[in-house]
């Protein structure tokens, strides 16, 4: 990908349709803003199921250019605080059925790669959440009882059987068997293309200024060069909702990173469960984080955040620079064989959090027409497609299955962010 003062990700740039700056009025039924997984995903389904629909995707930039294009690529069963939280906050059944709808969205990324038969490094292999930290420890005896409490097949790993399968000294794990990587990129571009080929029209280099209420009906949206009006609008925006103002609570950008490094030898990537495409994330939060890449290399990330809301460029270099310098020598300490290997890519990018660890999928209080996707806490791979294909249904007329899940929102809390 190009390069930036966010760094360069791993992934190849992909190839992306067509996508000229908005200029002048344009009119469509649909207005998708965001061209990253979830308002692709949502467009690719509205396209799919309604092919008269004119569907127009915008983005600030492109598609794959935001948080979707510069991921790690995992893919697991996430979403919302984690299990032992869950069933606090929202009782044993709708926790379960968080776990499971989770879970449902891996699969369902998994098939849409078949669909779209994406050459995107996709390796279905095992998600262990593990630690080396007593609080780890006490916090991974609490998901487990959660888990086995609530009937989910999530079963728990000694120090011996974690080391086994990724070679490195945790005390003990989690397995989580649905779950899989992938080069996340090569993912949002498939999509844009398979968008495109269905009929939907794309414009990039054009970010969003307003929102409001058509005087006609449906909604108009404002561009630095332009005017969108749309029957329908959904702004899959993320982390930029707070510079919008978007009536959605409290959605704080945070600045994530990640570093992959050049392959290993074939003895330390078999040692780290590469072949296996075994990925481990550390229990606690913001902990470390890696995974095995096709190659030979590894991805990490994690170990730190930062709020970039009020500092300034050589601030947020430096943050940067601190934060991947210490991946560096995290991923070293993996493995004996690690301790020269060289860092080939280092990069960032923003995720959205909300105050109680939920995304907020859900039309707008005010906006008659318009959604908002966004706020997944830096779980968004697999929910993001997944968020996509419930507003497409909603819009779409379809009735909802069942009890609506605890994301299903208008709104995140709101807490004072300074």
């Amino acid at each position: 990908m190009t390069p930036s003062a966010s760094g360069t990700p791993a992934w190849e740039q992909p190839d992306l349709p067509a996508e000229p700056p908005l200029h002048g009025m344009v009119t469509a039924d649909v207005a998708v803003v965001g061209a990253g997984l979830a308002g692709l995903a949502c467009a690719y389904h509205l396209a799919e199921r309604d092919p008269g629909r004119e569907i127009v995707v915008i983005d600030a930039e492109g598609p794959a250019a935001g948080a979707s294009g510069r991921g790690t690529g995992l893919l697991g069963p996430r979403a919302g605080p984690a299990i032992d939280r869950a069933v606090q906050r929202h009782g044993p059944w709708a926790a379960r059925r968080m776990h499971l709808a989770s879970e449902r969205a891996v699969k369902e990324v998994l098939d849409l790669c078949g669909r779209l038969d994406v050459p995107c490094g996709l390796r279905p292999g095992a998600q262990i959440m593990a630690t080396r930290a007593p609080a780890g420890l006490a916090s991974l005896g609490r998901r487990a009882g959660a888990y086995r409490a609530l009937g989910l097949d999530v079963p728990e790993l000694s120090g011996a059987q974690v080391r086994a399968r990724v070679g490195v000294p945790y005390t003990a794990g989690l397995l989580h068997r649905t779950a899989a990587t992938l080069d996340p990129a090569a993912l949002t571009g498939a999509l844009a293309r398979a968008c495109a080929a269905k009929g939907v029209r794309f414009h990039g280099r054009s970010p969003l200024l307003a929102v409001r209420a058509g005087e006609r009906g449906g909604c108009e949206l404002d561009f630095p060069n332009g005017r969108l009006h749309a029957g329908r609008a959904v702004l899959a925006v993320n982390s930029a909702a707070p510079s919008l103002g978007l009536p959605v609570g409290t959605i704080v950008p945070l600045e994530v990173y990640a570093v992959a490094t050049a392959p290993v030898s074939d003895a330390a990537y078999e040692e780290l469960g590469g072949f296996d495409g075994y990925a481990v994330v550390d229990v606690l939060p913001m902990a470390p984080y890696f995974r095995p890449l096709p190659d030979g290399g590894l991805v990490a990330g994690g170990g730190t955040v930062t709020l970039p809301a009020g500092l300034g460029t050589p601030r947020l270099s430096a943050a940067r620079e601190r934060a991947w310098a210490w991946l560096g020598r995290w991923v070293r300490s993996l493995h004996p064989e690690l301790a020269h290997l060289p860092v080939t890519h280092r990069w960032s990018g923003r995720v959205g959090m909300t105050g109680d660890g939920l995304p907020v999928v859900g039309p707008l209080h005010g906006l008659p027409g318009v959604w908002y996707i966004g706020g997944c806490c830096g779980h968004g791979l697999a929910m993001s497609v997944a968020h996509g294909a419930h507003v497409a249904a909603a819009l779409l007329g379809d009735p909802t299955p069942g009890d609506p899940l605890p994301w299903h929102r208008s709104a995140a809390p709101r807490m004072p962010v300074h």
